[in-house]
């Protein structure tokens, strides 16, 4: 759940339609881990998939291309609607949803093990609802007692939505849109939350994607996470930075790592109206919202800033997947790549209530299955702990650069296409374009092969709005 800020750069409350959405609904500790454990470091959030969905999309895509992670859409039980943002609005922690009980939930865990893919569940830990109903498990609940869980007494006292950013206690313990905001700062609170979670490290999670957690004292996410049987587990906070406010992402990196929105917002920015040379340095050094590359969770785009417009999304086309090739290939945090469906209305929610009978049908994007994208986690993971080489730039929308002598890729943000003679620092041989073909055992390739000389140079034209990526393990 996004939660907006105020600043010069960015809005001083959630964007006015999903603030909407949301009152609508009202109506209707330990160290952290640098990165997330293992060498696999690319997660990949399917958004709003049935978790028999992701377990067949674990077997047959994720593990074979080499993705370290998946995120699943919140699995407690919440309160009833089509829309999206229902899911944001638990009632229990029973994992009893659209998206599947707990038995489907387990199954896919471990599915996805099997398939050699690490779990993240998103919780949503920071409130409860912002109205009374039946949710989607039958537990009948009001606003401020949810029966086997929370009562009146443990909610913060500050009845009224969040007004002014500045202001610490306001944004940490009053109502983010109207929702109830648990006192996180009980240890009964924190117990019961912390309870939920060890159910989900029980059924085999490997992490998880902490909602609203600039809502939360770091202290009180510190306590919460020192109550769990696995309290070094990874976990990637939702800290949404704004100039001068009173929370700020860096207060989060003592218990995990924290998703990098600054990263995102300069992404849509060079993309759309500056210059990709100006990349050669993106990262930490770039200053205020930015974290260190240990700790910061890069994306391109979540299901909130899609539709507010704050980065960019699919509808972008070309611009958004150079924009995915770029993060996933320059060494600066741990990548998130973003799936989702088509929206033409924001309040969406998914087709087929999150099943997914087949990729690019239903509104299903599938973002992570495009070539272009998903040849990249191979890369990036063949490149993994190298540092940027023979770095080239046109001085405007076309860079090129190496991740020491294991990959290469060129990048073409121009309105036509560029020739050139590239410098890498690969050893000579013969290499897939990934970003054009599938490479296989034994040196196949079914798109273009590239050939570096002794000198460590390739002459390739690169199309208006296209990439090269060449890396070592990819021949042809």
């Amino acid at each position: 759940m996004i939660t907006r800020t105020p600043r010069s750069l960015r809005a001083a409350t959630l964007s006015v339609a999903l603030a909407a959405s949301l009152v609508g609904g009202l109506a209707s500790a330990p160290l952290a881990h640098a990165t997330p454990p293992g060498s696999k470091d690319v997660t990949v959030t399917l958004f709003e998939w049935k978790f028999s969905s992701v377990a067949r999309e674990c077997t047959n895509v994720l593990g074979p291309k080499g993705y370290g992670y998946v995120e699943v859409s919140p699995p407690q039980e919440h309160i009833q609607g089509s829309q999206w943002w229902t899911s944001y609005q638990p009632v229990s922690y029973r994992i009893a949803n659209r998206l599947g009980d707990r038995a489907a939930f387990q199954s896919m865990v471990a599915t996805c093990h099997a398939a050699g893919v690490k779990v993240i569940a998103d919780a949503v830990i920071n409130h409860m609802s912002s109205g009374s109903g039946t949710g989607t498990a039958g537990t009948q609940y009001t606003k401020y007692n949810y029966p086997g869980y929370y009562q009146d007494q443990d909610f913060h006292s500050c009845r009224t939505s969040i007004s002014d950013y500045t202001n610490r206690d306001n944004v940490q313990n009053c109502e983010l849109v109207g929702l109830a905001d648990l006192n996180t700062g009980s240890d009964y609170v924190r117990s019961t939350i912390a309870a939920y979670l060890n159910k989900l490290i029980g059924d085999g999670v490997d992490g998880f994607r902490i909602d609203a957690a600039k809502h939360i004292a770091a202290s009180d996410l510190s306590a919460i996470k020192a109550k769990l049987s696995n309290p070094g587990i990874f976990w990637a906070q939702e800290v949404i930075y704004g100039s001068g406010e009173a929370v700020q992402p860096s207060e989060y990196t003592g218990t995990g790592d924290v998703d990098e929105f600054m990263g995102a917002f300069d992404l849509k920015r060079i993309f759309t109206g500056d210059k990709l040379a100006s990349l050669s340095t993106w990262g930490a050094s770039w200053g205020a919202g930015y974290l260190p590359s240990a700790n910061a969770r890069t994306f391109v785009d979540n299901w909130d800033t899609e539709r507010n417009g704050s980065t960019l999304n699919y509808k972008a086309g070309n611009t958004y997947t150079l924009a995915n090739v770029y993060m996933l290939a320059w060494p600066y945090g741990s990548p998130n790549v973003y799936s989702g469906y088509e929206f033409s209305d924001n309040d969406s929610g998914p087709p087929n209530g999150g099943t997914v009978n087949a990729c690019y049908s239903d509104g299903w994007k599938c973002q992570h299955r495009w070539q272009q994208i998903a040849n990249m986690v191979g890369f990036r993971n063949a490149t993994a702990g190298t540092a940027v080489t023979n770095w080239w730039a046109n001085g405007n929308n076309a860079i090129a650069f190496g991740r020491g002598s294991k990959g290469y890729v060129a990048i073409n943000h121009e309105g036509g296409s560029i020739s050139q003679t590239f410098q890498t620092s690969l050893p000579a041989g013969s290499y897939c374009d990934v970003q054009h073909g599938d490479p296989s055992s034994g040196g196949g390739c079914t798109g273009p092969k590239y050939t570096v000389n002794s000198s460590g140079q390739f002459t390739a034209t690169v199309g208006a709005g296209d990439a090269i990526a060449l890396y070592v393990g990819a021949g042809g």
